[in-house]
């Protein structure tokens, strides 16, 4: 039996696509993530493969790629796919794994370590809103009183109107008391997510502390670099009054910009149904 792969080669910032056919029998990989930061490319070529059952898988020349937990890494569509095959791709001497978000949030999808289903990770997630980033407000100094209202007021009302919902800010260390209808009216919502997309929502999440900036993503009203910097107001107030150890600050800005940018990419993906057009080419 044969069966069709797409061989993923990049140059000058392109994707070319070609698709090859190669014989079924390939072996398993397993990469241990949890114990190494890097590890040296052992691989020339990335390809990807549709299975019988529809999925797509990941070959590093002609060896599968397996999760963490064992299981032979595979993708719901191709574009999700190819994403992923393009991380790899990007390697150099070294597979540097803590850069290859998308990667990670598969194994997360795929290998649920902390075996939720969707009502549990929605539940986590609205959890959030009781303390969300945006919604927490000082009340002193004036100058960063003035900054969260003209920086996080046109965010809330917006997410306010656009789900016909209340929210509120609050001084109080605790947040606002967020009513059950807000709540319920979000959980409706996302009910319409699939595991995967709610996987990559919650990483969003995490990266921002804040539901609000994370949906002003999904929905696009806010570019990930935006909702980056709304997310460390306080932060970068100080910053501007009290300086920074600048090298290290620009690192951990651009490291939360590139993991939310990847979790807000990952949601859109994982919701992705159409194939990618091309070419099959015979040998």
């Amino acid at each position: 039996m044969l069966r069709t792969v797409l061989r993923i080669n990049i140059g000058l910032g392109n994707s070319l696509l070609h698709c090859k056919r190669f014989p079924n029998k390939q072996h398993h990989f397993g990469v241990n993530y949890s114990t190494a930061a890097e590890k040296k490319r052992f691989y020339q070529n990335v390809s990807i493969s549709q299975n019988d059952s529809g999925l797509y898988e990941i070959n590093l020349d002609k060896m599968k790629l397996k999760t963490p937990g064992g299981k032979l890494f595979t993708t719901p569509n191709e574009v999700m796919a190819i994403a992923v095959a393009t991380e790899w791709d990007a390697q150099k001497d070294a597979i540097k794994f803590y850069s290859m978000h998308l990667t990670t949030l598969c194994n997360t999808a795929l290998d649920n370590p902390t075996q939720r289903d969707e009502d549990q990770m929605i539940s986590a997630a609205l959890k959030f809103l009781e303390t969300d980033t945006v919604c927490y407000r000082v009340e002193d100094p004036e100058g960063l009183v003035d900054l969260q209202i003209n920086e996080w007021d046109p965010v809330l009302h917006w997410i306010e109107n656009r789900y016909n919902v209340t929210i509120g800010s609050s001084p109080s260390i605790l947040g606002p008391e967020i009513p059950e209808a807000t709540k319920d009216a979000f959980r409706q919502h996302l009910k319409s997510y699939n595991f995967w997309s709610l996987t990559g929502l919650e990483y969003v999440i995490t990266q921002l502390k804040s539901v609000v900036l994370a949906m002003a993503i999904i929905d696009r009203h806010l570019s990930a670099e935006k909702a980056v910097l709304l997310s460390r107001l306080e932060e970068e107030y100080q910053i501007r009054h009290w300086g920074n150890v600048e090298w290290a600050h620009d690192y951990d800005m651009y490291e939360v910009r590139a993991r939310t940018a990847a979790g807000a990419l990952f949601v859109q993906l994982s919701s992705e149904t159409s194939s990618v057009k091309r070419k099959l080419l015979q040998d």
